[in-house]
């Protein structure tokens, strides 16, 4: 079973972000970076499946020379290769764009699983693997918690909103997007940091997949949240109890 894992480098999550001169994107010099966490988890579930059923798995990242550090970590914790897609302005792309470029990659591994994060952590669009799916032309489920594989399909616990769940029979190949703490992630070992350093790791560029780069920014300016107070009355408890519940969301 060929399990393919698409990953993102994303700055840390303690990262002091400053907007650049441009203001459209970030300063990108001082920042840490790291493996967006919902990918960090669709990686982990891969390994294990692959300790379950056998087989392959394979790390698919676009980014600038600097994603290796994240590529070489995902290697170190148990993936067997890895396809850098070398692209140092992934900013200037929009979901559609790099979709295209992921797809035509992973197209030509033809895994019989593709696995992504839900969502990244720094754009946090969410649908950049249900577009490749569509692109690969393959079935997809999202915001999984649970995947079981039998005899050439799968079964796959979604999560859906209030605490309700939905279990989904597919083929495969498919495409799953995974929500974060389905499981527990590991560490990279000693030895699997000494293995990484032997372990494949395959660049192309946008160029040579053949995918045309993106038109035009989608991001035309980023600033931080605006700051506004607002004062609503409640006339009765019942008013208050249903602002709490369902716009506050604190009780």
């Amino acid at each position: 079973m060929k399990i393919l894992v698409a990953l993102k480098q994303v700055p840390g999550r303690d990262s002091q972000l400053k907007i650049d001169s441009s203001g459209r994107w970030i300063e990108e010099g001082d920042l840490s970076y790291e493996i967006n966490e919902p990918d960090a988890y669709a990686l982990e579930e891969a390994l294990q499946l692959k300790e379950k059923h056998g087989g392959e798995v394979v790390v698919l990242c676009a980014g600038p020379e600097r994603a290796g550090t994240s590529i070489r970590e995902a290697l170190a914790k148990g993936a067997d290769r890895a396809i850098h897609i070398e692209e140092p302005n992934l900013a200037g792309y929009d979901t559609l764009s790099l979709a295209r470029v992921l797809a035509k990659a992973a197209e030509a591994e033809k895994p019989d699983l593709v696995l992504t994060g839900l969502q990244s952590d720094d754009l946090g669009l969410g649908q950049t693997g249900v577009v490749m799916a569509e692109l690969m032309g393959v079935p997809h489920a999202t915001i999984i918690m649970q995947v079981e594989v039998t005899d050439g399909s799968l079964r796959v616990k979604r999560e859906l909103e209030d605490g309700w769940f939905q279990h989904v029979d597919m083929p495969l190949p498919a495409l799953l997007t995974i929500q974060s703490g389905i499981n527990k992630l590991r560490y990279a070992t000693l030895m699997g940091i000494k293995k990484a350093k032997t372990k494949e790791v395959r660049k192309l560029t946008v160029a040579e997949l053949g995918v045309a780069a993106p038109p035009a920014s989608v991001l035309s300016r980023i600033y931080p949240p605006e700051r506004k107070k607002q004062t609503q009355i409640v006339e009765n408890a019942a008013q208050l109890v249903e602002k709490l519940r369902f716009e506050v969301r604190a009780i």
